[in-house]
This record gives C-alpha cells, sequence and structure tokens, in this order.
C-alpha cells in the first residue's frame, strides 16, 4: 500500500503539484473506494488544483460545476435548448407532420443542453473527474440532489428517460466552510484538509512554480507569508497570493525583499484595506526583519 501512495505522490508532482502523504493517500482512496472527496481549508490553498492535478494524472477530462447561491439541479444537470426548438418547429411548419410527431423531435437529445452533472455522467470511454467546487455557496436541497445522483450515477429526463452512467465520475468536493455541510454529505465523503503550507512545502511550491526566482528571495518569501499568516487578518493570503507574488517580484527582477519593494508589491498578497493598515503598522513599528527570520 505504502508503495502505491508513493506512486500517486510522485504523479502528482510529476502533474506539478507539491504534495504530501495525507492528500496523496486520500487522492488514492477516493480512486480506489469510488468515493467522493470532500475538501476543505482556507481559501487558495490549492483544494481545487487537487482536482485538475488528478485529471492530468488520470488523462481525462476535468469537469467543473461551480456551485454559487440559488443554484438549482436544472442548472447543474440540462436545459432545453428552446432558441434551437424554435428554429426546429419554424422549419418545420409547412411539413405534414402532427403536433405529438414535432414534440418528440424538439424533445430529442438534439436538443439537450447537458450541463455539468449530466455531461459527467455521459462522458464515454472513459470516467471523467466532476470537480464540485466551492459547494458550500449551494444550499442543502441541492445537496440532497447531488448525494441522489451519486447514490447510482444515473437522472430520469422526462422526455427522453434515464439516462445512466457507463463509467461513474471521480469526483471532488471542495469547500472553504462558509456555511456547514450537511452530515449526509459528510457521510458519502473521503474528507481531507488542508491547511496552508509549512515553509518547507511552500519554499518547493515557489521554487516548483516560479522557476525564475533565486534561491534566497524564495526563502525571504517564504518566510515572509509564515509571519504575515500568523498577523490577525481579514482575508489571509494563500498559495495563490505566494505565487502571484512570486511571479510580480521575478518580473521586477527583485533578489531580495526590503520595505520599499514590499510596499510596492503590498498589493499582490494582502487583499483589505484594514488588513494593509495593520501590516504597515506592524513594519513601522518593528520594521521588516520579523517578517523575514520567521523559520528556516
Amino acid at each position: 500500500m505504502r508503495e502505491e501512495i508513493r506512486k500517486i505522490q510522485a504523479l502528482m508532482e510529476d502533474a506539478q503539484y507539491v504534495t504530501d502523504a495525507p492528500v496523496a493517500t486520500a487522492v488514492h482512496l477516493a480512486m480506489t473506494l469510488e468515493k467522493p472527496l470532500l475538501i476543505e481549508g482556507h481559501a487558495g490553498v490549492g483544494k481545487t488544483e487537487v482536482a485538475k492535478v488528478m485529471a492530468r494524472m488520470l488523462t481525462t477530462n476535468l469537469i467543473r460545476l461551480q456551485c454559487y447561491e440559488g443554484l438549482d439541479a436544472a442548472t447543474a444537470l440540462y436545459e432545453w435548448n428552446y432558441q434551437k426548438q424554435l428554429l426546429h418547429i419554424k422549419l418545420g411548419e409547412s411539413s405534414p407532420r402532427s403536433a405529438q410527431e414535432q414534440e418528440l423531435e424538439i424533445f430529442s437529445e438534439a436538443f439537450l443542453l447537458r450541463r455539468p452533472l449530466l455531461q459527467a455522467i455521459t462522458q464515454e470511454f472513459q470516467a471523467p473527474v466532476l470537480l464540485v467546487d466551492e459547494v458550500d455557496r449551494a444550499d442543502e436541497e441541492f445537496e440532497s440532489f447531488m448525494l441522489e445522483v451519486f447514490s447510482d450515477w444515473q437522472v430520469t429526463i422526462p422526455e427522453i428517460g434515464t439516462i445512466k452512467a457507463t463509467h461513474p465520475p471521480h469526483v471532488i468536493l471542495t469547500s472553504n466552510r462558509t456555511r456547514e455541510l450537511s452530515d449526509a454529505l459528510r457521510r458519502r465523503c473521503l474528507y481531507l484538509w488542508i491547511d496552508y503550507p509549512g515553509f518547507d512545502k511552500e519554499l518547493a511550491i515557489i521554487h516548483r512554480k516560479v522557476s525564475d526566482l533565486d534561491d534566497r528571495l524564495a526563502r525571504e518569501v517564504a518566510r515572509f507569508m509564515e509571519a504575515t499568516r500568523r498577523m490577525r487578518l481579514a482575508k489571509v493570503p494563500g498559495v495563490a497570493e505566494t505565487l502571484d507574488w512570486a511571479q510580480a517580484l521575478a518580473t521586477l527582477h527583485a533578489d531580495h525583499l526590503d520595505e520599499e519593494l514590499v510596499g510596492e508589491t503590498l498589493g499582490c498578497i494582502l487583499k483589505d484595506a484594514d488588513d494593509i493598515k495593520r501590516f504597515r503598522a506592524e513594519v513601522a513599528k518593528a520594521g521588516l526583519k520579523p517578517f523575514l527570520t520567521a523559520s528556516g
């Protein structure tokens, strides 16, 4: 089993995702047991990236369902192409076909718009990866609907009939914990929590994703981010902000951090006015040194 985990970890690393054994184990078990994997964690720590990497590992399609308040089953599953239906009816007005025959034609698969859930169910030849992103933004009614779909991987379209998946998708759900998910959904899934990375892991991520940043500056960036996350901030910067900042510093041909450079590029990592004021107050009081000697 350990060999299998190491293999998954190596595959994820090859797909440009710096990972560790718990993440690799969760991905391996989700694929082996064919269960959805619910990933929770702070914004910007790489939850969504797990699904993208899984799709690259399996050389299959990634199908993404972006959740939001008010998302309903019809929007996630299918809709009818009304414009195409109306055009077909208009073109067939002179046809001797009966109204019933026309109705059978326009409510056929040729006029069906497949939304993410139906796309995932009807993909042929190979199971896709279905990413249900920010599931905490949808309501509990939608959770219940998803659980019905996950239970047998089939849906019924009244005008067509029941469609059953030939290859049930691999499912990744992500949540930023803006609300508590139902116990029913949690029981159905395997669970993974992704925290902010430690110094060594974040340094490895920087080196992997921003290859033209020298080691000294990469270390300073990793230490700076570690110290910044210990502040009381409204919007704590994630790995996404680390990489944006590192890329910006590389673009500016920087070789070290100083107060002027940090001040000029602070908008890459802090996205709240009060957070910026709080940070500037800390620097005015103690200087930049505490942010560059946090670890490593």
